[in-house]
């Protein structure tokens, strides 16, 4: 007895859980996930005043966003490589303070082109800061606490979106636009010292930058940087119309179609396309791209109809879209203990579906749809929210090995953002279109030969001439006018209902698509052996 009690101690015992220290960094790369994310969607409710503050027109303004996200889409497949570079800790480091000293610079920028540089180099550092929170929750958390880690992954991929119009629009409205681009200081900082605290410290491997996949870094960042301006400029250039389109799209086309040659022949890739060859990892990430476009069509919409159909301000909108942001502070902490009991997937396949609810909720749309009528579909759509980043990514990761936790994740962060931009751009396309085919048919029903149509114009014309227009002739021809604006009001509220409607198609597919994966073992992820 005493030989096997002397053996149970000299055997050392398995490690139960993360250490505090190791929870700490853990956190704080949450919070600069968080802050990366949130900066993407908080101009959004902005962007009129911010384009005013710098003299640019509207359809230059967008850029304001789009910079932002090609420096994020970029840079976070190189994240796994510039950090075995420069050591993880030096390198998210580094990223933790120029990220708020870009986004302070934005507050400065007078003009339209240095706005975009600035945007762009904060995507560039906040871009590295989604990837690397996401690898230290897959290497630094055992496999049975990974989906605590994981629901704070979750909740700055899902929240950080959600409630950054509200954010921007309250600051924006009660003290200037130049206030969002101050917030990320002080957050930035805790970070830093968090991470500094927590993080052991490594020699760098400058060698490895002889070794690199420049070939593939080069023809990615070409590529993608000419996708994501086709997606953006595409709607407003009436897309293969436009030679400026159609060069770009061919650009965008050869670099791609190099880097994933490249990337499946080199002996040292800069992103391992192959791990998508293994089943549960490249459905959950064609899975993940699905919802990118929900998780961001879905905040780039609903602001639109708000604005143009209701003419909210930029804080009213804040305040709707906080109803989709809420709720989930409440519900993704209770996400791990439901994972417990019940199989990922099915989790999973309940989120999307309530999700894709939420959104044919709004297929009902109609000029009295305003704030008060998103509330319950907005809360539907959270409590959906909350119920699909975790499990989707805990089944995606399962079977990853941990040297390769780094790849994966920046494979997976950068898809999903890729498709929230692919998702984005179609949307506003599918939004134009579905509202000049209303337009058409409802122009067509609108003919002096009806005898309501006529009686409406009467109407409209003794309006006028009631509230100062003497001139008869010019009362019934603003009769016209107004008439023919409530048409195109009409047609653009059946666009945006439309519009509603796709993105409830593309989650229906990504909850079908979630069931053909494995079932996870309990507890595995990345850090499963």
């Amino acid at each position: 007895m005493s030989t096997i009690a002397a053996t149970a101690i000299a055997v050392p015992q398995p490690k139960t859980g993360a250490s505090t220290r190791e929870w700490i960094a853990v956190l704080a790369g949450m919070i600069g996930a968080f802050m990366a994310i949130l900066n993407i969607q908080i101009t959004n409710a902005s962007l009129l005043d911010i384009e005013g503050g710098i003299g640019t027109g509207v359809d230059n303004g967008a850029w304001i966003s789009t910079s932002y996200l090609i420096g994020e889409i970029v840079v976070i497949p190189l994240t796994a490589y510039f950090s075995n570079v420069f050591s993880f800790r030096r390198y998210i480091l580094v990223n933790s303070v120029l990220f708020p000293l870009f986004s302070i610079g934005c507050a400065f920028a007078h003009d339209l082109g240095t706005m975009i540089v600035l945007r762009g180099l904060q995507g560039f550092a906040g871009g590295v800061l989604i990837p690397m929170a996401f690898t230290m929750v897959l290497t630094k958390l055992p496999k049975h606490q990974q989906p605590l880690g994981l629901a704070a992954f979750a909740l700055s991929v899902t929240f950080a979106p959600a409630i950054g119009p509200t954010i921007g629009g309250y600051l924006t409205e009660n003290y200037g636009w130049q206030t969002i681009f101050f917030i990320n200081a002080v957050p930035s900082a805790i970070m830093g010292v968090a991470l500094a605290l927590t993080l052991d410290k490594q020699p760098m491997q400058l060698g490895l930058l002889r070794e690199g996949d420049w070939a593939g870094i080069i023809s990615m960042a070409i590529g993608l940087s000419a996708l994501q301006t086709v997606l953006e400029e595409g709607n407003k250039e009436d897309w293969f119309s436009s030679p400026f389109i159609v060069k770009l799209s061919i650009l965008a086309f050869v670099f791609l179609v190099a880097f994933i040659w490249i990337e499946l022949t080199v002996e040292k890739p800069l992103v391992k396309l192959r791990l998508l060859k293994q089943r549960n990892f490249g459905i959950g990430v064609a899975v993940n791209v699905l919802v990118g476009v929900a998780l961001f069509g879905t905040v780039y919409i609903l602001p639109q109809y708000l604005g143009q159909v209701q003419r909210y301000n930029a804080e009213q909108i804040g305040n709707v879209l906080a109803w989709t942001g809420l709720p989930q502070l409440l519900l993704i902490p209770l996400v791990p203990m439901m994972m417990k009991r019940f199989d990922a997937r099915y989790i999973g396949f309940l989120g999307i579906s309530i999700f894709a609810i939420s959104c044919f909720m709004n297929i009902t749309l109609s000029a009295d749809t305003a704030g008060d009528q998103f509330w319950i579909p907005n809360i539907i759509r959270a409590i959906g929210q909350a119920l699909v980043l975790t499990p989707i990514t805990a089944i995606t990761t399962a079977g990853i090995a941990p040297s390769d936790a780094a790849a994966a994740s920046g494979l997976t962060n950068m898809l999903r953002n890729l498709g929230g931009a692919v998702g984005t751009a179609t949307l506003g396309t599918v939004l134009t279109k579905r509202e000049q085919f209303h337009s058409n048919i409802i122009g067509q029903s609108v003919t002096l030969g009806r005898d309501e149509v006529r009686t409406r114009l009467d109407q409209l014309t003794a309006y006028f001439v009631q509230h100062g227009v003497s001139d008869h002739a010019v009362a019934a021809q603003k009769a016209v006018v107004a008439l023919g604006q409530v048409v195109k009001r009409q047609a653009l509220i059946l666009g945006f209902a439309d519009t509603f409607a796709v993105i409830g198609v593309v989650l229906a597919i990504a909850a079908v698509a979630l069931l053909l994966t494995q079932k996870p073992r309990a507890g595995a992820g990345a850090g499963a052996h």
